[in-house]
């Protein structure tokens, strides 16, 4: 199972595209680590800002989708989309691989490697920083996959793709490769 690895789209209908048909065409689910339709107050209104287009786009998504709930997202959220938004965290076991997506805002690197453990986690995926990240610790692997709608620090627009072998974050403008792990 191919896993697709998004966040903080903060209402762009236009990046939202772009990683759809980029970098996660093909993909069987995609987690959404936080930050869906708002675009926040201390966030620019990007060009493709749209969050109703957005929720319609999601809803439409013929890829089920997984959504931690982020700090710039509302209870009103949940009327646009059709999937649970969880808040704050989504649990899931796939294939065997214990998997944990939070957005991250309140969270501590000691409390992200404390949740780890007690979960015996494969996977710990979190948002909110906008900055792509990828490392492994014992066991675990802790994936950020950046953001494909406001990135920071000079990245590119991202997400990730965990296959059956490696995760690979993407840059969803030229498709190329930026980080890689092999499993």
């Amino acid at each position: 199972m191919i896993i697709g690895v998004i966040s903080d789209t903060h209402g762009d209908v236009e990046a939202w595209r772009k990683s759809i048909n980029g970098p996660l065409k093909g993909v069987d689910v995609i987690i959404h680590a936080g930050d869906i339709l708002y675009h926040g107050p201390r966030n620019p209104i990007v060009a493709g800002y749209n969050p109703q287009a957005l929720a319609e786009e999601i809803n439409a998504s013929p890829i089920p989708l997984l959504f931690a709930k982020g700090n710039c997202d509302a209870d009103v959220d949940q009327m646009l989309i059709k999937y649970p938004i969880h808040s704050p965290y989504v649990f899931a076991f796939i294939e065997g691989r214990n998997i944990l997506a939070v957005h991250g805002a309140d969270m501590n690197r000691e409390e992200m490697l404390q949740l780890a453990r007690d979960y015996n986690l494969r996977f710990f995926i979190s948002g909110h920083t906008h900055v792509p990240s990828l490392e492994k610790i014992g066991e675990t692997i802790y994936l950020n996959p950046g953001s494909c709608s406001l990135p920071k620090e000079n990245n590119p627009p991202t997400v990730a793709v965990i296959g059956e072998q490696e995760v690979v974050i993407i840059s969803i403008d030229s498709g190329q490769e930026l980080t890689k792990l092999t499993l």
